[in-house]
């Protein structure tokens, strides 16, 4: 075993620790589950400080690693927005938005409907979110897919928040990093991948497809969970890490040098 793929089993075990850090129940969850986008926002510095650190030259978006990592920093600026303090100075705020916009389409006064609970938000943004972002970046150099994945779900949630905007001709939180910085970011990291590869035609469209169904999945799984009592919200969970987990078995040929 080389070197390079000693320290890439070392950092995914690094990873995989943290993680199990994050969601296991050793007394931390209630805390993280109301300040997980905190931590998030502290942590940002620190990731790019370490990047700058360790990167052999200066920072490129040609690299994939930092083409990850910058996506992984805009998604939480993202977050902040959407979950700490919007542009109108509200307080976790896309938890009663898209609450309220259950409602609405339900059409039902009945303020106890919550399809979309606290623990729901801090396991999709540190499943969907956190998870997909440290495993492309762990990976980056060697598989692009995870990359491409991590872009995808951006720019599907970027025009996510742009199209309710339209259509409700109101602002929502999330829309203006969405506008500022998902969009243009992810757009760009696609255009650098297929200037230099034009096979990866297919992989960009499957993980266009990936970020798709993973919306699909957030959507479905929280009404099935929360408002239908289909499934369990514990199954919803482990839905979504699994659905995190599956860019790295996807185009495993997909790779970087």
């Amino acid at each position: 075993m080389g070197a390079r793929e000693t320290n890439v089993r070392l950092t995914a075990a690094v990873a995989l620790v943290l993680f199990l850090m994050l969601w296991l129940p050793l007394g931390q969850l209630d805390f993280m589950i109301q300040h997980w986008m905190k931590v998030g926002t502290f942590a940002a510095p620190f990731l790019l400080l370490a990047y700058l650190a360790a990167a052999p030259k200066r920072p490129s978006l040609s690299d994939p690693v930092f083409m990850s990592l910058a996506l992984l920093v805009a998604y939480i600026a993202h977050q902040f927005e959407e979950h700490w303090i919007d542009l109108y100075g509200n307080h976790y705020a896309f938890y009663d938005y898209v609450n309220a916009l259950v409602r609405s389409v339900l059409n039902s006064g009945d303020n106890s409907v919550a399809p979309l609970t606290p623990q729901a938000i801090y396991v999709i943004n540190t499943s969907l979110v956190w998870l997909v972002g440290v495993i492309a970046i762990v990976v980056a150099r060697h598989r692009v897919f995870p990359v491409m994945a991590l872009a995808a779900i951006t720019l599907v949630n970027g025009i996510t928040h742009i199209l309710a905007g339209i259509v409700n001709v109101a602002y929502n939180p999330g829309l203006l990093t969405s506008v500022v910085v998902f969009v243009p970011l992810s757009v760009v990291v696609f255009r650098r991948l297929m200037r230099h590869e034009a096979a990866w035609i297919r992989p960009v469209i499957a993980s266009l497809a990936w970020a798709v169904l993973a919306h699909i999945l957030m959507v479905s799984g929280m009404l099935a969970a929360n408002l239908y009592s289909v499934i369990s919200e514990a199954t919803y969970f482990v839905l979504l890490v699994i659905w995190s987990a599956l860019p790295l078995a996807l185009f495993r040929g997909t790779t970087r040098t």
